[in-house]
């Protein structure tokens, strides 16, 4: 007879699912005119339909079905979905301030605690991105003397590339190490040899947790974080972040031994000094230590991720696209000779300037962008969105937008040329998000491009190791909350 409850049991089971199946998908949008969206299943949201791997993949497919705004959810957590560019815009533009938060992902909020700027919330995200930007620029963001450090770490990356003579190597964590120097220039007044065991070290914590954050470990933890002691990706990333903040930690406390207010070396002395200041007027301050450490983090692997990843992506496109690169260096042969590249040469460069903005269109290094959320409660084009609702401005659809761009899957530089060969700005060309939340080195980070770029191309032509055609070049993204290239190796033929 217990078979007889057993099958009881199990039709119960049954009829509970489907009634909390019907009642879930009659009330996802009736109930205050949320954007349309599939319909879920009880506990699991949405799960079943997602790529675990890709999940941006998913968005976009979805958007095809229910239009530009829809609604998603994962576990009880219903997300708005935006895509195209005419929709982000209207978002993180023209409505900046009631889509200029971050919402509350388990995964961010262990990681950051609201400390720092990129995952930070409210009067500390407001405080910290003042200070960091004004910091930033007083230490030569935007100025010559960046310029200066950017062309001297060149001709270290240039030298370095020399010694393999030709043979293949492979140049990812070459160009990390060479992009940090520069973020780490601007946050202590240094730089590190490219074989240095710390340097390799720190570049080697942010590069795993960058790839951890975009598993399906880590999803699952922001659906289910009490499930957290099952994960070990969680584990693994909390394990890194300690150990990075222990080395910020050190780092400080070594400026803290000789720190002159009156000759501010370094982003940490300048924030050391503000803290002074601000612990005589308040004990309630947010220069405290744990900021401090956050924002060093944030910076540091923001300044290093995205601007060695375009590199990554650049010599891989020019190896895969070799009548680009000719036409780039002949352009360089012309404008610029055997000199050392300027910032001030990119206007009389059309074509360098449009192969470099089509890298990064095309290599969507950050394609579901860093997570948003509601301020307020927002009609938008005609449908509810609540305050705190998490939002994800699809980037990868505006960079891809088939309304905004000719051949918007190709790598196609004319993308930024007119007719005539004139470099053309696109309003939808992305990369760095916009609004309020937009990368605060994105400055810095179009000078690193292009002295990155020409000087590399001025000196090498990048070639496939012998063996290799350019259709065996594989251009599938590395899995992660940024997508690399996957590894290869290169030629760097001198010119």
């Amino acid at each position: 007879m217990a078979w007889i409850g057993l099958v009881l049991l199990l039709l119960i089971f049954i009829l509970t699912v489907l009634f909390l199946f019907k009642m879930g998908s009659s009330q996802n949008n009736s109930s205050q005119n949320l954007p349309p969206g599939p319909r879920t299943i009880p506990i699991l949201g949405n799960l079943h339909i997602m790529d675990f791997k890709r999940p941006y993949k998913t968005m976009i497919k979805l958007s095809k079905e229910y239009g530009p705004i829809f609604h998603f959810q994962m576990g009880c957590q219903k997300t708005v979905v935006l895509t195209g560019y005419e929709t982000v815009k209207e978002a993180l533009v023209n409505q900046a301030e009631a889509f200029g938060e971050r919402p509350i992902v388990p995964i961010l909020e262990d990681y950051a605690k609201n400390f720092g700027v990129v995952f930070a919330h409210g009067e500390n995200w407001r405080v910290m991105r003042r200070f960091s930007i004004s910091a930033l620029r007083d230490y030569g963001m935007g100025k010559r003397i960046v310029e200066h450090k950017i062309t001297e770490e060149c001709s270290v990356l240039i030298k370095t590339f020399e010694t393999y003579e030709g043979k293949p190597f492979g140049p990812a964590t070459i160009l990390k190490a060479s992009a940090a120097n520069i973020i780490v220039s601007f946050l202590l007044g240094k730089r590190f040899e490219y074989e240095d065991a710390t340097l390799l070290r720190l570049l080697e914590i942010l590069e795993e947790n960058l790839h951890l954050a975009g598993t399906p470990a880590v999803l699952m933890y922001n659906m289910f974080p009490k499930l957290g002691f099952l994960l070990g990706a969680h584990k693994k990333i909390m394990n890194n972040r300690k150990e990075l903040h222990d080395f910020i930690q050190a780092t400080f406390l070594e400026n803290l031994k000789d720190l002159d207010e009156n000759n501010q070396r370094s982003f940490i002395d300048a924030f050391l000094v503000r803290q002074k200041k601000e612990i005589k007027k308040s004990t309630d301050s947010y220069f405290h230590n744990d900021n401090l450490k956050t924002l060093v983090d944030n910076l540091f692997g923001a300044g290093m991720d995205t601007t060695s990843n375009t590199l990554c992506w650049a010599i891989l496109l020019m190896m895969k696209y070799p009548e680009v690169q000719r036409k780039v260096q002949e352009e360089i042969a012309k404008e610029i000779g055997v000199r050392q590249p300027r910032t001030e040469d990119r206007v009389k460069m059309p074509y360098t300037n449009a192969v470099i903005h089509e890298i990064q269109r095309f290599a969507d290094i950050v394609p579901a962008n860093l997570p948003h959320a509601t301020t307020k409660d927002i009609t938008f084009k005609g449908f509810f969105i609540p305050k705190g609702m998490h939002v994800v401005p699809l980037l990868t659809s505006v960079l891809h937008d088939e309304s905004q761009w000719e051949k918007a899957h190709e790598f196609y530089p004319e993308h930024f040329l007119d007719s005539e060969g004139t470099f053309v700005k696109r309003d939808a060309f992305m990369p760095f998000s916009a609004g309020q939340r937009v990368c605060i080195g994105e400055n810095l980070a179009k000078m690193e491009l292009f002295l990155f770029f020409t000087n590399l191309l001025q000196r090498f032509t990048f070639q496939p190791p012998s063996g290799t055609s350019k259709d065996d070049l594989d251009l599938t993204p590395a899995l992660g909350l940024t997508t690399p290239p996957l590894p290869y190796k290169t030629c760097a033929v001198l010119s």
